[in-house]
């Protein structure tokens, strides 16, 4: 259950616009001005990575701040029946009111190939959580967690670890999404047996490992599925609810703020937001 927690999580590494304006490249940001009294620090993380090494930048940003503060709080001992509660499908409906007997059988058999498991053990999760079954299969190594690192250096140094967000927001979101475009998705991985997802973390991985996050961005709004189709409700509107929150963890006590790589460019990601809210937010070269 802790590494479906995880791959959960994992979800998160989308964005929003494709004619944003370039950033800098980088994925490591300080954050100044608007009456702080000390800096923050925000850093673009990839979820799915062969090496999650922290650079010497990152560890320097972590020793300034004295808070962790993650998309959710994945430390937190009740994440996993908070999280039960709301992976599934609502009113009762499984993955057989979407799908055809051969469809439902295409999948079955991806399931059984890559993870060790039925379909009929997870029909009633929303599509996109099944689909997140499969992300450590889409590399060739094991898989490693910048989130994690994160968190073994705040607890070395006995910080508090805290969300921008619930989990219960965060799987919410799923219920704006239609299942039939998220089953559509699922469907496509099923016909190449994850063969198109593989170069598509390959490319992610290698563009993030540049630090080219406009980029990153850019590939990512290229997606002809349910990410693409549906940033506001995955990405744009989380990242203006953020900003606020970000501003007071930030006022409070400089912090380290760590989300998908994702969010931090495009016209709505944090970066312009915390600009238009007075912040000044510069690239720290790694």
């Amino acid at each position: 259950m802790k590494k479906i927690t995880f791959l959960l999580a994992a979800l998160l590494i989308t964005s929003s616009s494709l004619f944003a304006q370039k950033l800098e490249n980088s994925t490591l940001w300080k954050i100044t001005g608007n009456e702080l009294e000390e800096a923050s620090y925000l850093f673009g993380t990839i979820h799915i990575t062969c090496d999650a090494t922290l650079s010497e930048q990152v560890k320097n940003a972590l020793n300034k701040t004295s808070q962790l503060v993650l998309e959710i709080d994945i430390d937190d001992p009740e994440m996993q029946s908070k999280m039960m509660s709301k992976i599934f499908m609502k009113e009762g409906k499984t993955l057989k009111d979407f799908v055809n007997d051969q469809e439902y059988t295409m999948i079955d058999s991806l399931l059984i190939k890559n993870v060790g498991m039925s379909v009929k053990m997870m029909e009633r999760m929303k599509p996109f959580f099944i689909g997140a079954s499969f992300l450590g299969k889409l590399i060739d190594c094991p898989m490693q967690s910048f989130e994690l690192e994160l968190m073994k250096v705040a607890k070395s140094q006995n910080e508090e670890i805290k969300g921008l967000e619930t989990i219960e927001d965060q799987l919410e979101v799923f219920d704006n999404i239609p299942y039939e475009d998220q089953i559509k998705d699922l469907l496509k991985s099923a016909k190449d047996n994850l063969a198109s997802d593989k170069e598509k973390i390959k490319s992610l991985i290698e563009v993030y490992n540049s630090q080219d996050i406009s980029r990153l961005f850019q590939i990512m709004t290229q997606d002809d599925g349910a990410t693409s189709k549906y940033m506001d409700i995955l990405l744009d509107n989380r990242n203006k609810k953020w900003i606020s929150n970000i501003e007071d963890f930030a006022k409070n006590q400089p912090t380290f703020f760590g989300v998908g790589a994702g969010h931090l460019p495009g016209e709505n990601g944090v970066i312009k937001l915390l600009r238009k809210a007075g912040f000044t937010v510069t690239a720290v070269k790694q």
